[in-house]
């Protein structure tokens, strides 16, 4: 199991984490020099720190990053051979990724040959790229940036221009000279079916998408949970009193009430509304996968948690509550009662800011331009209901249970909830970017001691500093603490690898298990497309393609509810060449692609979406997970498959599939 040090050196300010670290463990010195006809050496001395290595140039699949030199921003160049150390790397069994590794230690040198193309207008910039450990422990893959124009040459140029092989200039944004789509995805292999899908039947391919129903949900739920936070559960009574006072009539009060609400609601819908507005629901969706927003999150999601634990109050400034509630008393009418659902936004902040926060999140994952708005007027529609209800019917609020310690517990078990949800951001930038820190056994290690304290909090044993005395457990508070403790007892198995279905979803992949018991799921034989198709042709089998993602709840609730039954792994494994592509993998390709993408030229920088074109392109589709079987040549099997966990179904579409190939 990996160090647990990785996740306390995540938890630093990341703004200058990189630099600290490397700096400690190793200097790198850049320089160069060119010849008059181009060719330029880019030349990077590592000296490590005792006890530090820095991996070779090549890495075996699922090792560490190789130390590598990529081009992103260049033009007018391309790269000669590969990055060269200046010594032989030493190998040795590595502990911490439990295999036979190449590192160099000590002072090594590494060289890069650069041609220059276009002497009149030719950039060279990238990145120098490589990932640094110790016997007990290693820093995520840094980048050392680089940037070379004319005026950085050591030696003047005499050379003319040279023609590339398509006579087409080198892109600013490509690694190399960019290769024509047609060069890249060439054959019938990456020929659209979509016409073909549908005429099986498919249902994937027109289904009507009920994620902006779910995302609804989720806000509608997270409303019903902040209305029970020392926040917002004591306003109810205080603003439905205060309508019922100010009004004249009954009637007046349940329309103030109503203005009220519908005020509540227009503020959230306003936010997220802004949210798309400003980064638009692709930007919120490559978002989703992004380190750094992940890694904030995840930052974010434990401050809120040590703040519900009663470490320190986060709230607005006070100076913007005083203005809104200066507001509400200096104005009347319709603009007053606006005002106090504003001051009631911003009071309740402090509970409410974290919950908001992972809905936005949820929402950006589903790619839908209307998500949050979506799951905010959800949110806003929770919050509202109870203001209006008790104003119209005022004899309620005498049944309503009085503000207290519960108000307390209920904050600090959302701490606790908060602390393990954030887990789940860090896992995501983990898995997109490779770095392997936060492997399955690690996650559920510290699922398992969260909820194990938490079940110790609720029956009274934990006290934290804003508790009151608890001089006996209430029935709600029991059931939940067994709930919390069966569910800690319930994730101990997956130590060993049990796929743990419930939570399928949340937790890594097992693929990321390193002790692993359990030998019921299905591996994938290759994450590359023309591979799995040559395969096919070689085996005589048919290629099963799975379209996957590393954020993708739903693939992982896939591949623990059906991919671990029996008859689908036999049939799998024995029956079908599998290929898994994964549309949000961060790995960058060695050369960049430019596409047609309707009328728009776009380049495709990464493992991830070129997958993720394929799929657009060849299925017509862009949700995962999705299901595919072909034969040979590239042509579909069936219909596509997509989010059904019924087992039987799975089995039967398989068979479908077979049946057809035999046919062929």
């Amino acid at each position: 199991m990996k160090r647990l040090l990785f996740l306390l050196l995540l938890l630093l300010p990341w703004a200058g984490m990189d630099a600290q670290m490397v700096t400690d463990a190793a200097t790198i010195k850049q320089s160069l020099s060119n010849t008059e006809d181009g060719v330029v050496t880019l030349t990077f001395d590592v000296k490590l720190k005792n006890g530090w290595h820095i991996y070779d140039v090549e890495m075996p699949q699922g090792g560490p990053t190789a130390t590598q030199v990529e081009l992103d921003g260049a033009k007018g160049v391309k790269l000669l051979d590969k990055l060269q150390p200046s010594k032989a790397a030493t190998k040795v069994y590595d502990p911490n990724f439990d295999m036979e590794l190449s590192w160099h230690n000590g002072q090594v040198t590494f060289s890069q040959k650069v041609q220059i193309e276009d002497p009149a207008n030719f950039v060279l910039a990238g990145d120098f790229i490589y990932m640094l450990c110790n016997d007990e422990t290693c820093l995520p893959p840094t980048r050392e940036a680089f940037k070379v124009t004319a005026v950085n040459l050591t030696t003047p140029l005499t050379m003319a221009a040279v023609a590339t092989t398509s006579d087409q200039e080198v892109d600013s944004t490509a690694t190399q000279a960019v290769a024509p789509a047609a060069e890249v995805f060439t054959g019938d292999i990456w020929k659209p079916v979509t016409e073909e899908l549908k005429a099986y039947g498919d249902a994937n391919l027109s289904a009507t998408d009920n994620s902006l129903f779910i995302i609804f949900l989720l806000g509608f739920g997270g409303g019903l949970i902040a209305l029970l936070t020392p926040c917002v559960w004591p306003m109810i009574p205080m603003t439905v009193s205060f309508f019922l006072k100010r009004s004249k009539s009954r009637g007046a009060a349940i329309r103030d009430a109503l203005i009220y609400g519908a005020a509540i609601i227009v503020i959230y819908l306003t936010l997220g509304l802004l949210i798309t507005a400003i980064f638009g629901a692709n930007a919120l969706n490559s978002l989703a996968t992004n380190a750094i927003f992940n890694l904030i999150f995840f930052a974010m999601l434990v401050i809120f948690a040590v703040s519900f634990f009663g470490a320190f109050e986060i709230v607005l400034p006070q100076s913007w509550t005083n203005k809104m509630d200066a507001k509400a008393e200096s104005t009347g009418g319709l603009i007053s009662i606006f005002f106090m659902a504003f001051t009631l936004a911003l009071v309740s902040f402090s509970c409410t800011g974290p919950i908001i926060g992972t809905l936005l999140v949820e929402a950006a994952t589903s790619g839908s331009l209307l998500s949050p708005a979506v799951g905010m007027f959800g949110f806003a529609l929770a919050l509202a209901l109870p203001f209006t209800l008790f104003a119209i019917f005022p004899n309620f609020l005498q049944s309503m249970p009085k503000s207290g310690g519960w108000m307390t517990s209920v904050k600090v078990t959302l701490g606790f909830l908060e602390l393990a949800l954030s887990l789940k951001f860090l896992s995501v930038a983990d898995l997109a970017y490779g770095w392997g820190i936060l492997d399955r056994e690690t996650f559920l290690t510290l699922w398992i001691v969260i909820f194990a304290l938490l079940g110790i909090y609720l029956l009274g044993k934990l006290k934290l500093p804003h508790d009151s005395d608890l001089p006996f457990v209430g029935i709600p508070r029991l059931f939940l603490a067994i709930i919390s403790l069966a569910f800690a007892v319930y994730m101990v198995p997956g130590l060993w690898g049990a796929p743990l279905k419930a939570i399928s979803a949340f937790a890594p992949p097992l693929n990321t298990q390193d002790f692993n018991l359990y030998d019921s799921e299905v591996h994938p034989k290759y994450h590359d497309y023309e591979s799995a198709i040559r395969a096919g042709q070689a085996e005589h089998k048919p290629v099963l393609i799975d379209f996957s993602g590393y954020g993708c709840v739903n693939c992982r609730e896939m591949e623990a509810s059906v991919w671990t039954d029996p008859k689908v792994k036999s049939i799998i494994d024995d029956e079908f060449i599998l290929v898994t592509l994964i549309v949000d993998d961060k790995t960058r390709l060695p050369e960049y692609i430019e596409v047609r993408d309707g009328d728009k030229t776009k380049t495709i920088k990464t493992v991830g979406e070129r997958w993720s074109h394929l799929q657009t392109v060849k299925f017509g589709a862009n949700a995962q997970p999705f299901y595919v079987m072909l034969d040979g040549n590239g042509l579909p099997l069936g219909p596509s498959y997509g989010f059904d966990k019924n087992v039987d179904n799975y089995v039967q579409w398989l068979k479908s599939g077979l049946a057809e190939y035999a046919k062929r």
